[in-house]
């Protein structure tokens, strides 16, 4: 009997995993590429045809796409920058050796854990302009005089989404930096201290240089999440009111299982996919100077 080569014993090992691969990844990639160059509106009579180009040149040119562009950059700019800062300021005080912290690492990691789609439904209940325990807290302390409809403005209802979001990853940005801040060099800020450095001295020429690395795997990590948001929206306010929470993934999702424009729903995926990427290049070539230095 021929004896296997090691070779072919390779190829057949990882042979389920690359089919697996392209059937679950590829395949759905090629195919969306190929809608986004065809016209596949189910109730056109030239469904199937090739149009190049055409699908981008009228997306591009449509200004409500250029409005659910601007909202994400708005949603990701606001929610990302919120929660690094959040972040790192809880990180650095669970760091110290404050009382109860074991239990408090605890209960910090619980947000992140709840399912988005849970997290949404219980702001929504929290939202709620009747029962909502938003508008009771806010009136036992006397911030409001009556019980506000957080989600029927379109400047508000963004800005609500906004926290739902920060609520439930702030915690993914503390777990990061606290990981990193655990592995700092203890005895280079027991010499600065010893030097006479301050706390505000120590934060700003010690630790801030030491979490870059780690802020700016964040940033790229959190860029990519919030360029995709889409449960968070579907489930509080749909992309309303008036438009005013409607992002790029929603406005895909609307077009190609809505409206059945199977083609433009592809396109708009295909080019927040070309803005992750470019953002992404931006990001590594920044982590890669920072390295270099």
């Amino acid at each position: 009997m021929k004896r296997m080569s090691d070779k072919t014993f390779a190829w057949l090992n990882i042979a389920p995993a690359i089919l697996l691969v392209f059937g679950i990844v590829l395949f759905p990639l090629i195919q969306t590429f190929l809608y986004s160059l065809q016209n596949m509106e189910l109730i056109s009579d030239n469904k199937g045809q090739f149009v190049g180009l055409q699908n981008y040149a009228e997306l591009l040119s449509d200004p409500d796409f250029w409005g659910s562009f601007g909202r994400t950059i708005y949603f990701s700019l606001a929610s990302i920058a919120m929660e690094l800062v959040l972040g790192l300021l809880i990180a650095l005080l669970l760091n110290e050796n404050i009382k109860g912290k074991t239990f408090l690492r605890t209960i910090i990691i619980l947000p992140w854990a709840v399912p988005t789609i849970v997290n949404a439904a219980m702001w929504k209940w929290i939202y709620h302009p009747e029962y909502g325990a938003l508008n009771a807290f806010l009136k036992q302390l006397h911030l409001i005089s009556s019980y506000q409809s957080w989600l029927s403005s379109p400047w508000l209802a963004m800005q609500m989404v906004i926290l739902a979001d920060v609520w439930k990853m702030t915690p993914f940005v503390v777990i990061f930096i606290l990981a990193s801040l655990q592995m700092a060099n203890k005895g280079v800020y027991e010499a600065a201290s010893i030097d006479g450095a301050g706390l505000v001295r120590r934060f700003f020429v010690l630790t801030l240089p030491y979490l870059k690395p780690t802020l700016l795997v964040l940033l790229v990590m959190r860029t990519m999440e919030s360029f995709k948001v889409f449960d968070l929206i579907y489930a509080l306010t749909q992309g309303g009111p008036a438009n005013g929470t409607m992002v790029l993934t929603y406005q895909a999702y609307l077009k190609a299982f809505a409206n059945l424009q199977y083609s433009q729903g592809a396109t708009i995926s295909y080019l927040i996919a070309m803005m992750i990427v470019l953002l992404t290049v931006m990001y590594v070539r920044i982590l890669k100077t920072e390295e270099e230095m």
